[in-house]
């Protein structure tokens, strides 16, 4: 529950950086402030999917699905690196976020595999 209630807060946070970001497209705190609350939110969801992997055990069908989650571990890394350039180019910091968007936006067929084996089973 805690660490849901983590990742709401930092989610919560969004559309106030959303806004600021909005009025100031080009200014470089307003783009680094929103990829710190990106990270955080990225750090918060990684800490939740951790509880759940606790409480599913590590032979779960849930451990199994996000035991590769390679997009989870590049998209903190990519937030750092725009954190970074925002205080060089805000431009290129505003393209990771898209890119990792991207990414996101790709479906993950990790769970689409273990939901077809469970309709199987039934």
């Amino acid at each position: 529950m805690w660490a849901n209630l983590h990742l709401l807060f930092w989610l919560s946070l969004a559309p106030f950086t959303m806004a600021w970001l909005g009025e100031n497209p080009t200014a470089a705190a307003p783009t680094a402030f929103y990829g710190a609350v990106l990270l955080m939110d990225a750090i918060a969801y990684t800490l939740l999917q951790s509880a759940l992997l606790a409480v599913n055990g590590p032979d779960s069908a849930f451990a199994h699905a996000v035991k590769t989650g390679l997009k989870g571990k590049i998209s903190p890394l990519l937030y750092v690196c725009a954190i970074g350039f925002a205080f060089v180019s805000p431009v290129i910091a505003d393209v990771l976020f898209v890119v990792v968007a991207v990414v996101w936006i790709v479906p993950d067929r990790r769970f689409e595999a273990l939901i077809a084996q469970a309709s199987n089973r039934r």
